[in-house]
């Protein structure tokens, strides 16, 4: 079998591309011919349809970008494979997404929406996104690299280590989290919260109302904010350095970094609705938190890039749910358990470790996208004989 990765090409520092990346890498490395392109149309991707003729293509993204992941490779006689995200809902392209014998989604979360929305479940199947066990696997607490950077956090060593990374932090669920730390702070006097995001419009916006919050709660002390751009070797640090992971956010497709988290040996505190839901076991490699309240709406813009012909509203018959929101005393809660109980953290760090490199592997995850394939649609026989089967050993 010879598959086309289509993915935001030559690998950047964001999810996506990480995600094609390390299904590449898992297929190349399971015996799969496969080929890296970007998504958009040029005349690299048509050297590779018409060049390197894949049997399938597999696209990354979600359905806005149906034209580019199934219109495309569909016109060149080669089977598409879109393995799509989260987007919070699907307005258009349903018919076309019902004829495909193959839709893999990020989560049952993501696989729900599209059900939702009108897309027939039956031919959409779950495939996780995997992570690198090359970068993100548990330091000892004396690791001289993990201290070091601590200590330019300005993290003294008898301190416990919140943090949260995301390219805004309120949609990570920061806010809820201040809030809740806000109701403890007197219980854990030894402690700073890491707030790592990407320097966007959506990060600054979101600042100003994160900062009136952190005042307003007298967390000024406590909390560092960090929005420098970081290759995954380095944030693989920044999670080691890091003594728990909370990220109760508020629309979760999946949850990356969520996943590396726990590889780096950290239990995570997070919400019991969306990608969390598929990655993190509660009460044994950290904590799901109850969904306090859900945001909806009861229409939505819709814009020519989404394949309409103009701009325009779209009233829903139904409300349907946009966000969500942590419960906090649960937060509160569970955020000061571990804090406290260093015994009872290094448990489920151990064990979210272990739980992420047996099921989230690169390598695993492309075996099963490779199954997902040959049981809906390519002979099974042939990729039988094309393919390695997969053996890995945790060093």
């Amino acid at each position: 079998m010879k598959a086309l990765i289509l993915y935001p090409y030559p690998v950047e520092f964001d999810g996506l591309s990480l995600q094609g990346y390390y299904l590449m890498k898992g297929l190349k490395e399971l015996g799969i011919k496969v080929l890296s392109c970007d998504r958009d149309d040029s005349i690299q991707k048509k050297w590779a349809f018409e060049h390197f003729k894949p049997d399938v293509a597999i696209g990354i993204g979600c359905w806005v970008d149906t034209p580019d992941l199934i219109i495309q490779p569909l016109k060149y006689g080669i089977k598409p494979i879109p393995w799509l995200n989260a987007d919070g809902w699907i307005a258009n392209y349903q018919n076309i997404l019902n004829k495909l014998s193959l839709i893999v989604a990020t989560s049952n979360w993501v696989k729900s929406t599209y059900i939702r929305d009108g897309v027939n479940g039956d031919n959409i199947h779950v495939c996780p996104i995997g992570f690198n066990p090359e970068y993100f696997y548990p330091l000892p607490k004396d690791d001289p690299g993990r201290k070091k950077l601590r200590e330019l956090l300005g993290v003294k060593e008898e301190e416990k280590m919140i943090l949260t990374i995301g390219g805004d932090l309120t949609s990570k669920g920061a806010q809820e989290m201040f809030k809740a730390i806000a109701k403890i702070k007197d219980d854990i006097p030894n402690w700073k919260y890491v707030c790592k995001c990407m320097d966007s419009f959506s990060s600054r916006n979101h600042g100003k109302e994160e900062r009136l919050l952190i005042k307003e709660l007298g967390l000024d002390k406590n909390i560092i904010y960090l929005n420098d751009p970081f290759s995954p070797d380095f944030m693989a640090q920044l999670l080691n350095a890091c003594d728990i992971y909370a990220a109760p956010s508020r629309l979760e497709g999946f949850g990356m970094i969520q996943l590396e988290a726990q590889a780096c040996g950290k239990p995570v505190i997070s919400i019991n609705v969306g990608g969390p839901r598929d990655t993190i076991i509660n009460n044994k490699t950290g904590f799901l938190v109850d969904v306090e309240y859900e945001i909806k709406l009861n229409s939505e813009w819709v814009y020519p890039h989404m394949g309409f012909e103009k701009k325009q509203v779209i009233e829903f018959p139904i409300p349907k749910t946009f966000a969500y929101r942590a419960n906090i005393d649960q937060l509160a809660e569970y955020t000061k358990k571990l804090l406290t109980d260093d015994k009872l953290a290094e448990k489920m760090g151990k064990s979210a470790s272990e739980h992420a490199f047996k099921n989230f592997h690169y390598k695993v995850v492309a075996q099963k996208m490779l199954d997902l394939i040959n049981q809906n649609v390519l002979d099974k026989q042939n990729i039988i004989q094309s393919a390695k089967k997969i053996s890995i050993e945790r060093q």
